[in-house]
């Protein structure tokens, strides 16, 4: 069986493809946010593969505004500081909770930076970074002009919802994690 047979059609797609809308429209807040980037998920079901789900995640972020992706980006809490309870937060920043004191306090400052800078959080796919690799992105990105680092956002948080999105779909893919 190919990998894109098994993930074609997942009984945790299914499932939300049935999910009264409003339901779904809050399950897709949690992975995302962007109430525009909901509501083009939303519009799209149902979906006959987790790719095409995966698809119209890719085309809603290509397409989302500065505004909209301000929203996006203001439901994610900065890198090193996971929003207390939210295990989805704390599992994406796990490479940071063995950290040091000394790299925890140079994210706090390399964070503050970067958002007195940017006017937002620092936005990275933590997923299998460690801490050291994070305060490295922070440094490197610091540096860019404003377009630059709005894109690599975008492309970011496209990663983000991706893994979200196939973690609320795809038991196989949460066991995997």
């Amino acid at each position: 069986m190919t990998s894109r047979t098994s993930r074609s059609s997942t009984p945790g797609l299914a499932r939300f493809n049935a999910l009264e809308k409003h339901v779904a429209a809050a399950a897709l807040h949690e992975a995302c946010t962007s109430a525009a980037w909901g509501r083009r998920l939303l519009a799209g079901r149902p979906y006959a593969a987790v790719e095409d789900l995966l698809a119209a995640s890719d085309a809603a972020m290509a397409e989302l505004s500065e505004e909209d992706l301000a929203q996006a980006m203001a439901g994610h809490p900065p890198i090193g500081r996971p929003k207390p309870g939210d295990p989805t937060s704390a599992r994406e920043q796990r490479g940071m909770a063995g950290a040091s004191d000394e790299l925890k306090a140079e994210m706090l400052e390399l964070n503050l930076a970067y958002q007195e800078k940017f006017g937002h959080v620092f936005l990275i796919c933590a997923t299998g970074r460690t801490g050291e690799q994070m305060r490295d992105a922070v440094r490197d990105r610091i540096g860019n002009a404003p377009e630059r680092e709005r894109e690599i956002v975008r492309t970011e948080l496209g990663k983000i919802n991706r893994i979200r999105l196939a973690r609320l779909v795809d038991v196989e893919e949460e066991a995997r994690s």
